[in-house]
């Protein structure tokens, strides 16, 4: 079979599988016929776990993007004056103590912008490991104690103040999150190309007003000035090692993607046709980030697949 494969000449060759096992054999084969191949170790399981990040500097605050690079999910450091906030963690704590060293930075919160369905958190890990406070939206289900974010609620960090707006739709307690003309951390409400999906353990009545909801939070978020830079928890494609941030901005946004040129009607029923698959294993990670325990689970095996939350 390897002899049918056509490889240019001087090309890099990189096998993959689920586990890296097979992808072993198959480079080992390769090199065998003089061809440049390596095996992913850990296959696609252990690539869902690889990240890169992005740094950008503002004025009064840094922005550490933290990219899992095959899944697809975006949590964030800011910090001021050394202070930092956590959010949306969703890699192992290692990860976050490991930067917050490097850059010599002081956790004062860790919050998360909702209840995620395709990946565990790891917020309440990381929150326990810096003694720090654990905010999490409210209404919601969770089953450890937390303190709660609600319309008022403000983070200070340094000189930085960030605003909670309540933003419901992709989940009843969505929350964003806002710097004053600067950044906005979206969660899974506004995408960089598209908008959250309302369905996800909801029947289609609920879905319906999940929909109405969403479209209502996306334009209090769309009457934010137009060079507001959006972060989302989750873009729909591989993430390159560019540094770059994954972004957009409010104007951005307006003039790119379609569904927010809709009336409300519109609006919504175009979103409904457009549901994408279920995330695999949705209810079980929904599941284990309400309990707030994963102790008798592999992360790797709950967490395999791309993300679905985006409708674009």
């Amino acid at each position: 079979m390897l002899d049918e494969i056509k490889i240019p000449e001087n090309a890099k060759v990189v096998t993959v599988c689920a586990a890296g096992r097979t992808s072993q054999i198959a480079s080992n084969a390769l090199r065998e016929k003089g061809i440049d191949a390596s095996s992913l170790e850990g296959g696609m399981k252990s690539w869902s776990l690889a990240w890169n990040i992005a740094f950008h500097p503002f004025d009064d605050f840094d922005v550490w993007q933290i990219r899992r690079t095959g899944k697809g999910c975006l949590s964030y450091i800011l910090a001021s004056a050394k202070e930092a906030i956590i959010i949306d963690a969703s890699l192992p704590v290692q990860v976050y103590t490991g930067l917050v060293s490097k850059y010599d930075l002081s956790v004062k919160y860790v919050i998360e912008t909702h209840i995620h369905a395709d990946h565990l958190s790891r917020s309440k890990e990381v929150a326990q490991y810096f003694n720090v406070p654990l905010y999490l939206p409210v209404p919601n289900k969770v089953q450890f104690e937390f303190n709660p974010i609600k319309t008022n609620t403000l983070f200070l960090i340094g000189s930085m103040v960030l605003h909670s707006i309540p933003t419901p739709g992709h989940t009843l307690e969505s929350y964003s999150f806002y710097v004053t003309n600067k950044i906005l951390i979206t969660g899974d409400t506004l995408f960089t190309n598209g908008v959250g999906r309302p369905d996800l353990k909801s029947n289609v009545e609920e879905s319906k007003e999940k929909a109405r909801l969403l479209y209502q939070s996306l334009h209090k978020l769309l009457s934010l000035p137009d060079n507001v830079i959006i972060l989302p928890a989750h873009t729909s494609k591989p993430i390159e090692f560019d540094h770059k941030l994954v972004q957009t901005t409010i104007g951005e946004a307006k003039r790119e993607i379609g569904m927010l040129k809709y009336d409300e009607e519109e609006f919504i029923s175009s979103l409904l046709q457009k549901i994408p698959p279920t995330p695999p294993n949705f209810l079980a990670i929904v599941e284990k980030n309400i309990s707030g325990s994963y102790q008798d689970i592999n992360p790797v095996d709950l967490e395999a697949g791309a993300n679905r939350c985006a409708i674009s």
